[in-house]
């Protein structure tokens, strides 16, 4: 947040510009198509939905491959487990780097790079030196190159298409995954069943050239930095501590990685279910995980329609119970027409409550950490996937499959009973755009930008009958400060004036003084007219910018003016 109050726009002009986004209103802005009205956004799309068809006919034959090479079922499970592992591991690297390098370069080289382990796994798979831990081993590369793209390719969203449409767009991504689901996994377990599992492969090696070339034809515009990249430690780091701050993504954090430890059940024990309780082959295995998909198709289409009706915690919480009405009827189904609508409507719930979760997640962040934001959220969904994986595969050795399915619906229901603690904010787009009215001040002291630590306070006259109200408004900013970047903050009073209020807080150098100052959004605006508003005189808080000096000893004959020190390892 600026330190110069007099630099911040109040709330409302905040609220006029969000609503100028909007400008004219547009019969079709409630399509759920309006985002393929974007060029680019309409070749990803389409380029994506080709990645897709392959990946998940790539996954019918790594999962059926390893019911042949493996003795134990939880091997077969944990086939889910190793695409999203990396996820879980490597999201907030990912979402690091996406936030501080060009986006679609980080896109090109996750897809060149799994487009290499593809070819390489067709290979070993031709000349049938496949083993079961080799075959885990190239699905978690694969899983490595997802986690490198994903949080690139989320965020990228905002680039390609108006903030407003973020949630539609989202849920198109979820649409396009999903009607692959619903085509791909029939196809996949057809050519499985014709070819051979290679064929899968060779197929999925061959759906990553569409997107590359989309990707490599596309001229995003150039961003201007203006300050220096942030180090990959401390832009983790910075992640991190937004995350933290955020009681919105908090919340979505938690429910996203209880749902994916009890929904990935479907998806993990899904071969078993089609060999074990429906007695079929791996071309039943592709139709049921193409109800699966066919069921989230319809469930993209329906978000839209419910949200309307309902709110994003009522629409969650409803979801989890009937996914787990779904997982409990698949645990006591042995026939295709039971089986079949049961995951249908666990597709819906799954792209219901992931697309609610994600969109709330990137309007819920500044485009300085959405990438980082998006890495969080999918650790936590897909760590409760790989935890999920490997618990419910466990749970089938020792109990049977029929009795993991059961014991996986009451983990949804105890992540539905999280919404009573941890509730879901309502979907709705904040202007989360930089406030841009701060200047970098002009300083009398020479200084680098590793020069520090500088330390800020800003004196508040506060009356008697406002400092309730004072003291509210600054836990919140407190909040904010904390989440941009600043240290250690803290409020005074002082003890021979009572109106005088000091807050005051640090940063490790200059350059990330400046940086923190430049982080507050269009949306914190209303939190500094509190704070002005209650500040008593004509004239503004007075703001101190200082660097700390450590004292020491002059070498003798040392003039002083040439023994200017600076602090620890930051000379000015």
């Amino acid at each position: 947040m600026p330190d110069d109050p007099q630099a911040q726009p109040t709330a409302d002009v905040a609220r006029a510009e969000l609503a100028a986004e909007g400008v004219a209103p547009d019969p079709g802005r409630n399509s759920p198509f309006v985002p393929l009205r974007q060029p680019i956004f309409r070749a990803v799309w389409f380029a994506s939905l080709a990645s897709n068809f392959g990946g998940l006919i790539q996954m019918v034959g790594a999962s059926w491959m390893m019911t042949a090479i493996a003795d134990s079922p939880d091997m077969v499970a944990l086939v889910q487990a190793s695409t999203t592992l990396p996820v879980m591991l490597f999201s907030l690297a990912a979402g690091a780097i996406s936030d501080n390098y060009d986006r679609r370069r980080i896109m090109l080289t996750a897809q060149g790079f799994m487009l290499l382990v593809s070819i390489l796994l067709a290979a070993f798979a031709w000349f049938e030196l496949m083993t079961p831990w080799l075959l885990l081993g190239f699905t978690f590369l694969i899983g490595c190159g997802t986690a490198l793209n994903n949080p690139a390719w989320q965020s990228s969203v905002g680039d390609m298409v108006p903030r407003r449409d973020v949630p539609a767009a989202v849920t198109l991504n979820s649409v396009a995954f999903n009607i692959a689901r619903s085509v791909g996994p029939a196809i996949g377990g057809a050519i499985v069943a014709a070819a051979g599992a290679v064929a899968a492969f060779v197929l999925n090696a061959f759906s990553y050239v569409a997107l590359i070339t989309v990707l490599a034809r596309w001229r995003p515009p150039k961003v201007e930095r203006v300050l220096p990249r942030e180090t990959l430690l401390i832009a983790m780091g910075a992640g991190v501590r937004y995350v933290a701050m955020s009681p919105n993504i908090r919340s979505v954090i938690l429910r996203s990685f209880a749902f994916g430890f009890g929904g990935i059940v479907a998806l993990a024990l899904l071969p078993l279910i089609a060999r074990d309780l429906v007695k079929g082959g791996p071309i039943v295995f592709g139709v049921l995980l193409g109800a699966f998909g066919a069921g989230a198709v319809v469930g993209a289409f329906l978000s839209a329609r419910l949200r309307r009706v309902l709110t994003t915690e009522a629409l969650v919480r409803a979801t989890f119970a009937a996914y787990a009405a779904s997982a409990a009827l698949l645990g006591v189904s042995t026939t295709m027409w039971l089986t079949m609508p049961a995951l249908a409507v666990a597709g819906a719930c799954w792209v219901m409550t992931l697309s609610t979760f994600n969109a709330t997640v990137q309007l819920s962040a500044p485009r300085w950490v959405v990438g980082r934001a998006l890495a969080i959220y999918q650790m936590a969904a897909f760590g409760g996937m790989a935890a999920g994986s490997w618990v419910w595969g466990q749970a089938v050795v020792h109990f049977g499959a029929e009795q993991a399915l059961i014991i996986s619906a009451f983990a949804l229901l105890a992540g539905a009973a999280l919404g009573f603690r941890y509730q879901l904010p309502p979907l709705e787009a904040l202007n989360l755009d930089p406030l841009s009215r701060w200047r970098e001040p002009k300083v009398a002291v020479g200084i680098e930008p590793r020069s520090g630590p500088v330390i800020v306070t800003i004196e508040w006259l506060i009356r008697e009958e406002d400092v309730v109200e004072f003291l509210k408004a600054m836990a919140e900013r407190r909040r904010i400060r904390r989440r941009d970047g600043a240290r250690h903050w803290t409020l005074l009073r002082d003890l021979t004036d009572p109106e005088l209020w000091v807050e005051r807080y640090d940063t490790p150098t200059w350059v990330e003084y400046v940086r923190q100052a430049q982080r507050i959004t269009q949306a914190d605006a209303e939190i500094a007219d509190r704070v002005r508003a209650l500040h008593k005189g004509p004239n503004p808080p007075v703001v101190h910018r200082m660097i700390e000096r450590e004292t020491a000893t002059l070498p003798r004959g040392l003039p002083p003016q040439q023994s200017r020190q600076d602090g620890p390892g930051h000379p000015a």
